[in-house]
């Protein structure tokens, strides 16, 4: 998987951010569990999906500091 781009994140309103971070975060959490029980065969996949989900945090904030 690729990293999703802030180009991208910018055009979703505020809802689909967050249920989007949300589903970043669970899967992050189950890929975690997965590397932890050595099942995981992509372990960059970790790592872009932590940066995805700061990506959309910092947006988060960004928008309610604009408000």
């Amino acid at each position: 998987m690729k990293p999703r781009k802030t180009k991208d994140l910018n055009e979703l309103n505020e809802m689909e951010l967050v249920q989007s971070l949300k589903e970043a975060e669970e899967t992050l959490a189950k890929q975690k569990f997965q590397h932890a029980l050595s099942q995981l065969h992509d372990t960059a996949y970790l790592r872009i999906l932590r940066k995805d989900v700061a990506r959309m945090k910092t947006l988060i904030n960004e928008r309610k500091r604009v408000k």
